[in-house]
């Protein structure tokens, strides 16, 4: 009896621990499975000053765990077995955007694994009390550059109807202005989007924080989502007139981020301030005697803790080992070859020095032809399984750099063109630079299709690689200068393509790989 009264105290504390060491390697199991996954985040981290809040977010959400770990020691540990087919889809979606080459899914698919791992292995009540640090894990994925082009146009629209409302005549073209004092122009720093993530982040942890009530967080997200917006395009109102009232002596160069970065901290200062107005304390009015302390509840049984486990890691596991068996199966890829293309339109002598801001592609192709008297030049860029961070699609691809650029774009809208009996769908894009006004068509060739929208090339991507296993896309770019007005480029254009697009088509499936 003695013996066995020595002996119960040390097997609880063993299942602890037995407990603690199957829990944890759980959780960090979405880790070594998707380690480049992972790694490809912290670059961007590392990269990218838009999304460094990335480094923080985790540790934030690990404080938070922390703060309630009174509350959970008395929460028993009970594996929550519909979590794992929200898992399986995690991972499936994680695999078509590998095959896609879409960054943001892998990502977002990635990350979600996390809090679903923590929900399957500790059970829908521990999950639901720690619901906010458990999606709050979601904001250390990078996302916000789809938002960069909206927000550089709505800045540039607020910014210039505050300069006419003040009675200062603009010139304006795209997102390029002038005004007596000067030129300016609205670019990727100007669009807001860095405050507008720092805002919603900062907006989200300081809601949960302050708040206790849904409506009240609900209305302080959303009024840390709209504010920045607005304080964006008084921001750059005011920079332009910093200025055009200064003869551009002030606020042209770098003192234009510091006055932006000073004003941007004011505003956020303002909305937490009167935020915290309303703040929900729970302090009461005088200190109650201490509680007594909840029991701690009992470890897991291994018979059901373990199965779960091993459930977990599979509906993780399975899809990079898929992954890696489809890249083992791949035959090494070919080399592309563009010879010239057999247009019915004469050659011609090269009329422009524009190269578009595109990664190296495979193979590259580039002519110029005489239409009607009218140059006409066309390139195609051909990709094949490109190394990582050169891809077909993607929002880094663009006609033309931000930083720098010898051609600019001021407009781009898409297009509904007969080219024959044919109908192709393709993105009118116009350009200023040395060589004057330029008038460029755009559009994806994917396993013999055609788009101009960018989610749909992906997916004809995603296709291709399941029927084939093949990853090959080309860009197509038809172009021509004009003067003012462009439809007599768009009348070269159209006949260019409409004896000639099939030879170019035929170039590029001479090089298409099937499987």
């Amino acid at each position: 009896m003695e013996q066995g009264l020595a002996l119960n105290p040390v097997r609880p504390a063993q299942s602890y621990l037995l407990q603690s060491l199957l829990i944890g390697a759980v959780l960090l199991f979405p880790f070594l499975a998707y380690f480049g996954t992972a790694a490809s985040i912290v670059g961007i981290w590392d990269s990218s000053g838009t999304f460094a809040h990335g480094y923080v977010i985790l540790p934030i959400s690990l404080w938070l765990i922390w703060g309630r770990r009174e509350q959970l020691r008395s929460m028993p540990v009970r594996p929550w077995w519909p979590a794992l087919p929200l898992l399986a889809a995690c991972g499936a979606a994680w695999l078509l955007g590998e095959m896609g080459q879409v960054q943001i899914v892998r990502h977002y698919a990635f990350v979600a694994m996390l809090p679903l791992s923590a929900l399957a292995i500790l059970g829908l009540p521990i999950a639901r009390s720690l619901a906010f640090p458990l999606a709050f894990i979601l904001f250390a994925v990078p996302f916000g550059d789809v938002f960069i082009e909206p927000l550089i146009g709505m800045t540039a629209n607020f910014t210039i109807d505050a300069l006419i409302a003040t009675g200062i005549p603009v010139f304006r073209e795209g997102n390029n202005f002038s005004i007596p004092s000067g030129n300016w122009s609205v670019v990727e720093a100007c669009s807001g989007v860095r405050y507008l993530i720092s805002s919603v982040t900062l907006g989200c942890l300081y809601a949960y924080l302050t708040y206790r009530s849904t409506w009240r967080r609900a209305l302080f997200i959303v009024a840390s989502i709209i504010v920045p917006v607005f304080a964006n395009g008084a921001r750059a109102y005011l920079i332009v007139m910093i200025g055009h009232l200064s003869g551009m002596t002030l606020a042209v160069g770098v003192d234009h981020l510091i006055y932006g970065w000073v004003f941007f901290g004011i505003v956020m200062f303002l909305l937490f301030w009167i935020g915290a107005i309303w703040r929900e304390d729970t302090a009461p009015d005088a200190a109650p005697a201490a509680a007594p302390a909840l029991p701690d509840a009992p470890p897991a049984p291994l018979r059901k803790l373990l199965p779960a486990a091993l459930a977990i890691v599979a509906c993780v596991g399975i899809w990079p080992a898929y992954q890696y068996y489809l890249e083992k199966s791949e035959a090494a890829p070919a080399p592309v070859l563009l010879a010239g293309v057999a247009a019915a339109a004469p050659r011609a002598p090269a009329f422009v020095d524009w190269t578009p801001a595109f990664p190296k592609a495979s193979a590259e192709l580039q002519q110029f032809h005489d239409v009607g008297g009218q140059p006409v030049g066309f390139k195609l860029l051909y990709y094949r399984k490109p190394p990582d961070g050169t891809k077909l699609i993607t929002t880094t691809n663009r006609l033309s750099p931000v930083t720098d650029p010898v051609w600019r774009t001021i407009t781009t809208a898409v297009r509904d063109e007969a080219i024959g009996a044919r109908a192709l769908r393709l993105r009118e894009s116009t350009m200023h630079g040395p060589g004057g006004k330029m008038l460029v068509w755009h559009w994806y060739w994917i396993d013999g299709s055609t788009t101009s929208n960018d989610y749909a090339g992906k997916l004809l991507q995603i296709r291709q690689k399941l029927l084939h296993a093949s990853d090959d896309g080309a860009a197509v770019m038809v172009f021509a200068l004009y003067d003012e007005d462009p439809e007599p480029a768009r009348v070269a254009l159209r006949a260019f393509l409409k004896d000639d697009l099939a030879a170019i088509e035929a170039a590029l499936a001479a090089n298409t790989v099937r499987r």
